[in-house]
């Protein structure tokens, strides 16, 4: 019985023990890198700029403020950009870093709650 418990105990911690280690990540940037900034299109409204490592780059032109989320569900992963009703006079470029698990092939962007498609796709 002794040993039983003991190896229900040990089955739980290493369980416990056992580390995510994803790489998944999605943040707006301050500070566009120069090689990035070459390749953006100032008139595409949604772009998509893959990397040779694991990382893209979505820039978004809008007038609007707006807010995101990321969801990542087997091979895919959503991105939620979901405009407010404030507007400005100025159109302002939204540039996100997306750092992607090497399970991931497919970005889906939602603007709004509505499937997206991007204007420019560009590779390096």
């Amino acid at each position: 019985m002794k040993r039983l418990i003991l190896l229900a105990l040990l089955c739980t911690l290493l369980s416990a023990c056992s580390t995510n280690e994803s790489k998944l990540s999605f943040s707006e940037l301050q500070t566009i890198p120069n090689d990035v900034q070459m390749k953006i299109n100032p008139d595409s409204t949604l772009q998509l700029i893959n990397t040779k490592d694991d990382v893209a780059y979505i820039v978004y032109n809008t007038k609007k403020t707006i807010t995101t989320d990321l969801e990542s569900k087997e091979d895919t992963v959503k991105i939620k950009l979901d405009e407010s009703n404030d507007t400005s006079k100025k159109m302002k470029q939204h540039v996100f870093k997306l750092t992607l698990d090497s399970k991931h092939e497919i970005i889906d962007v939602y603007l709004n709650g509505k499937s997206a498609v991007f204007d420019n796709v560009t590779g390096s």
